[in-house]
């Protein structure tokens, strides 16, 4: 049985990994007989979202790894501690956790940096031949973890469709209920939340992500 490492970054779209996405991520790949493990890194969030005002909750932290777990149930892995080795493919679900906790993109644009702990391990996935898929706005990273001339897709947001090119990415076009797949680079990218208007919509595209990824792992 395949087995896909699932990397969230926190929980709730506003300052973490976007529940629906994340849900849906994990419900696909039970849907294709595969298993999931999920993971984060043990850090701090940028800062905490009051998700019913979306105003940042001063003086509030957490941890992603801690906040992660809600959505894993429990069953999450200090991202530090996983072994790539021991999975077959490797999928980001989006919300601005993954461009705030994953990486600064949020802050930094086209200068962001990615957390070296997710570098580390997607990029001994990616080396290994092993498949990768970016929802949403984590597609941003590809640039940063694939190299120059990744093909990828955020939907059809021009400001963030332009940063991904400014780092040496080829950003895609591509409507909800699609998926962008560079061949050579084995990296497989949908917008679900970057242009969806409802659950139905962001699964229309994530399904095919995850379909993607098992079959090429």
């Amino acid at each position: 049985m395949k087995k896909i490492a699932v990397i969230l970054s926190g929980c709730g779209v506003f300052d973490g990994s976007e529940i629906y996405e994340s849900v849906l991520t994990l419900l696909r790949i039970e849907q294709n007989n595969a298993q999931y493990q999920c993971m984060a890194p043990d850090i701090e969030q940028l800062h905490v979202i009051n998700h019913l005002n979306g105003d940042v909750a001063e003086g509030e932290s957490r941890n992603v790894l801690v906040e992660a777990a809600r959505l894993a149930r429990g069953d999450v892995l200090d991202l530090s501690t996983a072994n790539a080795a021991d999975y077959d493919a490797l999928i980001i679900p989006g919300g601005f956790g993954a461009a705030k906790n994953l990486c600064d993109f949020a802050v930094n644009g086209a200068q962001c940096e990615v957390n070296e702990i997710v570098a580390s391990f997607t990029q001994e996935i990616h080396k290994a031949g092993k498949p990768v898929g970016l929802i949403c706005i984590a597609p941003a990273m590809t640039p940063l973890l694939f190299g120059e001339g990744t093909q990828c897709t955020i939907g059809t947001d021009t400001d963030t469709a332009a940063a991904i090119e400014a780092m040496g990415g080829q950003h895609q076009i591509c409507p909800v209920d699609e998926m962008v797949i560079d061949t050579e680079k084995r990296v497989v990218t949908t917008p679900a939340y970057m242009l969806a208007e409802s659950i139905s919509e962001a699964a229309s595209g994530i399904n095919k992500l995850v379909d993607a990824v098992i079959e090429m792992a």
